[in-house]
């Protein structure tokens, strides 16, 4: 025994000095060993970078949220005083608890709480419908008492605005690993773009803790803090966005177009103040998210229809060519085998450039087109930036396309069909004649910061991109895009604003059908407003598209574009400070005095010399009505209707619009029949003739926009569906 006990003893005193010397033990280091079973590691999780406006409005970031676990294991309950159960005691009243809570089946929750009959599991989790739960839906689950869910306090990204800019900021998500660990990642727009930046680093902290996890007494703690992602502030304006969502919001209930996008910048600087388009998606929820994830602004091309002719009039001013009191012959204009047509097919006879211009007149863009020649339009088209992208900070930008194939394709592209452009392009475009000549690149970023280190690291600065037209060329533009707004013959007569002047021009385009030719219908077709205000000095642009909306019988399809323009316009402008010029437009107008016995010639002749239009409603005579009625402010060029004693004469009624004809029939006791809606185009009686009772004056009207023929009128002509590549 003694001999027994005695080996055994010297085998225990080697193995004890063996290790004490060596400090291994089956191979292992006993240091490492003792340490990893008592250092702990925490991890810091740093916050992603915001995203704010101008002004340094959130519109995404961090905030507090918790993650839903479940405890199985009996062994937590162990030793607890009160016999208070830790674990999930009842499955499937859990379960069915669960269920009313979060987005997952009674069964899918079941299936994991079953997991409690393997000894190895001691908790669980839900994936992604138990995590960034918010504070709200926490309490409500922890007022159920059920016993082992548990709460873990995580992060989540916040988007405080709902549908704001959603296509442009895009949204960010957590993501599994392939480590198991979750990580937030951007998924499209500026989050996935600028992830990098956005997403920095977490940090941890090391320190030694007893068994039970307790930090020890004489432990040192390793921190290596966070770093926090970096902030973007954008040039967005929270407010003016807002204004954008409310009034497409509307547009989109009312109408309920295939698509919509508005831009708002300014001219000046080239700063985005807003962009959104439709249909759009709540980036908190994903909600409404379709297949279509582009930011349409700057990554889906249009044919942009008549808005183009603000660049032709343009290089045509440029060029020496523009003669604005010249004469032409409207309605059709045939080069080779190809004739295009006016949205009026028959026109307005010989009119001059200026209203051309004024009427969207196709035909008078294909004879300045002739005077100047399609290279040098061409030149003038890439001076301004079609055909190339702007450069705009932001990713997967389009370039677009010049059709610069033959004279037909330039003939098309003159006033707008078949040549596409970017949204942001006929904004930067744009700002070249609100800026006297200088063209001004757009940008979205004003700022990246670190905001460990408060250092900048990048800034967004505006640049000027060239002066693609002189100021006397911009000024020229400005003053005719203007008198589109002002004057009795021009589609833009719906953009007139309250307190301020507008310059713009309409568009309505037809839009390919991806088989080389086009949509038909009225319904098909994409209505648009290219924007400035105030109209001498303009210090916003605003840019609408509208496609495909479904019109009511009697409307035209630039409604729902004013809707649109006319609130965000006005609205951002006010916002913004800018002094309303409703004062010097009332230094333009002329207030009718009461011309009651005052001879009817005569009284035309002063309505002359302030530039207003009087039209005695019959031969001769004194005045005994006047329509509008005396002390009205009236704007020049305004139709002023002076009842007479005389036998009624038929006036010519073009340009016309419905109220003034009415009133025409009301105070002559002539019997007119009117057919359309807008202002009057043609009439069944020549002016000049004596009106009689007996006989109806049919006079046919047609909307301030109408470039496309509308339903139950005849179609626009194969000759002008041209082929596209």
């Amino acid at each position: 025994m003694f001999c027994v006990y005695g080996g055994l003893f010297f085998l225990l005193f080697s193995r004890f000095l063996y290790i004490q010397v060596t400090g291994e033990a089956e191979g292992q280091p006993l240091r490492a060993m003792a340490q990893a079973k008592y250092e702990r590691e925490q991890v810091l999780s740093a916050d992603r970078g915001k995203i704010v406006d101008r002004t340094g409005n959130p519109i995404a970031e961090d905030t507090v949220s918790y993650k839903l676990i479940a405890v199985l294991s009996e062994k937590a309950s162990k030793d607890v005083k009160d016999g208070e159960m830790l674990h999930v005691t009842d499955r499937e009243k859990t379960a069915n608890a669960l269920a009313e809570h979060i987005e997952m089946s009674e069964e899918d929750i079941l299936e994991r709480l079953n997991r409690q009959d393997d000894p190895d599991i001691y908790q669980v989790e839900f994936g992604p419908a138990g995590r960034d739960l918010s504070h709200d839906k926490m309490k409500k689950i922890e007022e159920l008492d059920l016993p082992g869910i548990q709460f873990v306090k995580d992060k989540k990204r916040f988007y405080p605005n709902g549908p704001f800019a959603s296509h442009l900021i895009g949204f960010a998500q957590k993501v599994e690993q392939e480590d198991g660990s979750v990580k937030t990642i951007g998924q499209m727009g500026l989050e996935q773009t600028y992830n990098d930046l956005l997403s920095g680093e977490d940090g941890k902290m090391a320190y030694e803790s007893d068994t039970w996890g307790f930090l020890l007494p004489s432990a040192e703690k390793q921190v290596t803090p966070p770093e926090d992602g970096a902030n973007i502030k954008l040039t967005l304006d929270k407010t003016i966005q807002n204004f954008v969502e409310d009034s497409m919001k509307q547009v989109e209930k009312e109408y309920s177009p295939e698509r919509m996008s508005v831009i708002v910048a300014n001219p000046k600087t080239g700063e985005i103040l807003a962009m959104s388009q439709r249909p759009t998606f709540d980036p908190e929820t994903r909600e409404g998210l379709s297949s279509n994830w582009l930011n349409e602004a700057v990554q889906y091309t249009i044919e942009p229809g008549s808005t183009m002719k603000i660049f032709t009039l343009a290089a045509a001013i440029e060029e020496g060519v523009w003669k604005p009191d010249d004469y032409f012959k409207s309605g059709s204009y045939s080069i080779y085998d190809t004739t295009i047509y006016d949205h009026n097919k028959n026109g307005w006879g010989w009119i001059s450039f200026r209203e051309g211009f004024q009427r969207s007149s196709n035909v008078s863009m294909a004879n300045l087109l002739e005077r100047m020649g399609g290279e040098a339009m061409m030149n003038h088209f890439r001076n301004f930036g079609f055909g190339q992208k702007t450069g705009i900070d932001l990713p997967g930008e389009a370039a677009g396309r010049l059709n610069d194939v033959g004279p037909v394709e330039r003939l098309t592209t003159s006033y707008g069909q078949g040549t596409t452009v970017t949204p942001i392009q006929m904004v930067q475009a744009a700002t070249a004649i609100a800026n006297a000549g200088k063209m001004m690149q757009p940008y979205m970023i004003r700022e990246i910061k670190d905001p460990n280190t408060g250092k900048l690291l990048r800034e967004g600065q505006m640049e000027e991109k060239g002066n693609p037209i002189s100021e006397e060329t911009a000024e020229t533009v400005l003053e005719l895009m203007e008198s589109t707004v002002t004057s009795e013959q021009g589609t833009g007569k719906i953009f007139k604003l309250n307190d301020y002047s507008v310059a713009g021009k309409t568009a309505t385009a037809q839009i390919p059908n991806g088989k080389g030719g086009y949509l038909r219908g009225p319904n098909n077709l994409l209505y648009g407003f290219l924007g400035m205000a105030p109209a001498d000095d303009p210090q916003l642009i605003v840019y609408v598209n509208v496609h495909r909306p479904k019109i009511p019988a009697g409307e035209w399809g630039s409604v729902p574009v004013a809707k649109i323009f006319k609130p965000v316009m006005e609205n951002s402008l006010k916002h913004l400070n800018i002094r309303p010029d409703v004062e010097e437009a009332a230094g333009e107008t002329y207030r009718l005095p009461d011309f009651s016995g005052q001879d009817a010639e005569t009284s035309a002749e002063t309505l002359a010399e302030h530039g207003v239009r009087g039209v005695p409603t019959g031969v001769g005579g004194k005045v005994i009505g006047q329509f509008p009625e005396k002390e009205t402010q009236v704007l020049p060029e305004t139709t002023v209707l002076l009842q007479t004693e005389g036998e009624p004469v038929i006036p010519d009624f073009t340009g016309w619009p419905k109220r003034t004809i009415l009133a025409y029939a009301s105070m002559t006791g002539l019997t007119v029949e009117l057919s359309g809606e807008g202002y009057a185009v043609s009439q069944s009686v020549s002016p000049g003739s004596a009106g009689d009772p007996a006989s109806p004056v049919v006079i046919q009207l047609e909307t301030p926009e109408q470039e496309v023929i509308t339903s139950g009128q005849e179609e626009i002509p194969e000759e002008e569906q041209l082929p596209l590549d």
